[in-house]
């Protein structure tokens, strides 16, 4: 046994050989987590400070336009009485708030523009697919596209009037009508745009038509069809408010249009800003969607 050992000391030496070296084993942490795992310090901490970075960057054009519409009125420049400092409006605002008005306006007005425009996805959808991929269908169907594209919403708004009278069903009709184009050329624009090469890719494969949309079409066109679904998204809010003006007994178009009858200037601006704020929070919201259903493109 000696005389193997030694045989096996002596090869090595001659070989240059050398064992090789055992790793440290690292000392794990409290948590029971090795302590290469755990994340360097200050990780936590920066990712807060970047975000509060960048909301104060993205927030300074806000702050400054608000603080110059409060000194405008303040120092003479514009007359109050039709432009109140923002401190007034926000006032006004409070109060309507605290009274339940604004509340009912604005849970009416949500209702509206949510209905027409989840109808308008449901409908623009489907038919700006059929349309982008069976030509007869777009040789038939795009002349009468045309016609209707070019006709303005509210053009159309005492068609809609006469037609279905003064009710929610005219109001949602306009914002159906006036969501579905965006909507519509987007989604045609989306599937043609999609690259041939991964359409005989997945052809090649003997993918059948059904999950050639499923994995192909719809993955590569999704960006361009959720383009039109937020530019959609803004014109839902635009036609509601116009909607809401003409033969309204609620809603945020009703509020705006009332106040200004009725000399509240203030509580006209109300309405507005929080129309703004609630189109802002829409766009916002579809983008979470969007950034939720493409996240392979995120990454």
């Amino acid at each position: 046994m000696t005389t193997e050992t030694t045989e096996i000391t002596e090869t090595t030496e001659i070989t240059g050989a050398a064992r090789p070296p055992v790793a440290a084993a690292t000392p794990p942490a409290p948590g029971g987590v090795p302590a290469a795992r755990r994340p360097a310090p200050g990780r936590r901490t920066r990712r807060p400070a970047t975000l509060l970075s960048r909301a104060s960057r993205r927030s300074v054009a806000v702050v400054a336009f608000l603080a110059l519409w409060e000194v405008v009125p303040l120092v003479g420049l514009v007359d109050p009485t039709w432009l109140p400092p923002f401190s007034r409006v926000l006032q006004s605002w409070v109060e309507l708030a605290a009274s339940g008005q604004l509340t009912e306006h604005v849970v009416v007005s949500l209702q509206r523009s949510l209905t027409g425009f989840l109808l308008a996805i449901a409908v623009a959808v489907p038919l700006g697919l059929l349309i982008a991929w069976y030509r007869p269908v777009a040789d038939v169907l795009d002349p009468l596209l045309e016609i209707f594209r070019n006709t303005a919403a509210l053009a159309l708004l005492p068609v809609f009037t006469l037609i279905l009278g003064i009710g929610e069903t005219s109001k949602i009709a306009l914002i159906l009508f006036a969501c579905v184009w965006p909507i519509l050329l987007n989604t045609i624009g989306g599937v043609r745009g999609v690259d041939p090469l991964l359409i005989k890719s997945a052809r090649s494969v003997g993918l059948p038509s059904v999950r050639l949309f499923q994995k192909v079409i719809l993955p590569a066109a999704l960006p361009t069809i959720f383009t039109g679904v937020r530019l959609a998204g803004a014109v839902s809010i635009l036609m509601l408010i116009a909607a809401e003006m003409v033969g309204a007994k609620s809603g945020l178009g009703y509020l705006i249009n009332n106040t200004q009858f009725n000399f509240q200037i203030p509580e006209m601006y109300a309405g507005i800003v929080t129309v703004s704020v609630i189109g802002v929070a829409f766009n916002y919201g579809l983008v979470r969607v969007e950034r939720r259903l493409s996240r392979w493109r995120n990454g």
